[in-house]
């Protein structure tokens, strides 16, 4: 059965159920068919979405706007030197008067607070395209590919290997929510938030998932569907380049590869520092689909602004 979503926040993937997930890939898989096919249909024509951005970015800004413009729209960007949240105009402010003006505000921050406190007081569907808590548009895309490539999420072993950061934690969410087995494999000291790996434990109970988290890659990698890696060092944390000593070891190479399952996918967001959290060569590997996960940013966010603004 189909669920009315308009009007309704992304802040976190723990904001939708697993029914309301599979609504966001039915219609993505419909939207990415129908773009090959050279069609769109307009299902936002006339609506504006605006971006908030206080981080650059390539996939996210790229995703959004030409999402809007597939589907009728448009969108504004406003950057950092448009928008200073809590420091020129107050977040309560700008989330009232920028409301009042799109059907729809994209949010790119440095705090999670800066995403709740702006979905509280708009009058518009909030969407988190990613804060220091979690990026839940790149947890919708990798389980999306993931569904892609090996047809089913439930049960899955995906293992990532990594610092335990937002993107950590959306995985988690998403996992624990659709059923999939979810580790994640951190140097000491880097682990996801407790409070996030509880919570994941807690709806993964219900999903029949599993959450886990190591510092040993040996036994994380071991039968994995799905490797997957981040950035060691995260866009502005760049001054803690000495962080990088402590991630000696945790990358994926041809070593950790030969580790999980043969034909194994290989996952990244991007953008990658190779020789760092990838090695090169592994990205060579016919599992790889870290580009399919970039192309898919643009088809599930299509999904989501269709379905709630």
């Amino acid at each position: 059965m189909a669920v009315y979503m308009k009007g309704r926040h992304l802040v976190s993937l723990t904001d939708l159920t697993a029914e309301e997930i599979y609504q966001i890939f039915d219609l993505t898989k419909k939207l990415k068919l129908e773009r090959y096919s050279g069609r769109y249909d307009e299902l936002l024509a006339g609506m504006t979405l605006g971006m908030i951005f206080e981080k650059p970015s390539l996939r996210t800004r790229l995703s959004f706007e030409v999402a809007m413009s597939d589907l009728g729209g448009h969108a504004i960007y406003l950057g950092p030197g448009d928008i200073q949240m809590g420091k020129r105009e107050t977040t309560k402010d700008i989330a009232t008067v920028l409301s009042s003006m799109v059907h729809g505000i994209m949010a790119r921050t440095f705090k999670h607070e800066t995403v709740t406190e702006l979905a509280k007081y708009s009058r518009v569907p909030v969407i988190n395209a990613l804060s220091d808590y979690s990026h839940p548009m790149q947890g919708l895309a990798d389980y999306f590919t993931i569904l892609e490539k090996l047809g089913t999420v439930r049960g899955v072993n995906l293992t990532y290997i990594g610092d335990g950061n937002n993107v950590a934690h959306s995985l988690i969410f998403g996992g624990a929510i659709l059923g999939a087995n979810v580790t994640i494999c951190t140097p000491k000291g880097h682990e996801p938030l407790q409070k996030v790996v509880d919570y994941g434990k807690e709806l993964a109970f219900k999903s029949k998932g599993i959450i886990q988290v190591t510092n040993d890659v040996s036994e994380a990698a071991k039968g994995a569907d799905v490797l997957y890696t981040d950035v060691w060092v995260s866009m502005g944390q760049e001054g803690e380049t000495d962080k990088k000593s402590e991630f000696a070891g945790y990358s994926i190479n041809t070593q950790v590869l030969e580790m999980a399952k043969p034909g194994a996918l290989i996952m990244h967001c991007l953008p990658a520092h190779y020789g760092e959290e990838i090695d090169y060569e592994v990205t060579k590997e016919p599992g790889c689909v870290m580009y399919d996960q970039a192309e898919n940013r643009l088809h599930t966010t299509k999904a989501v602004l269709a379905l709630l603004m």
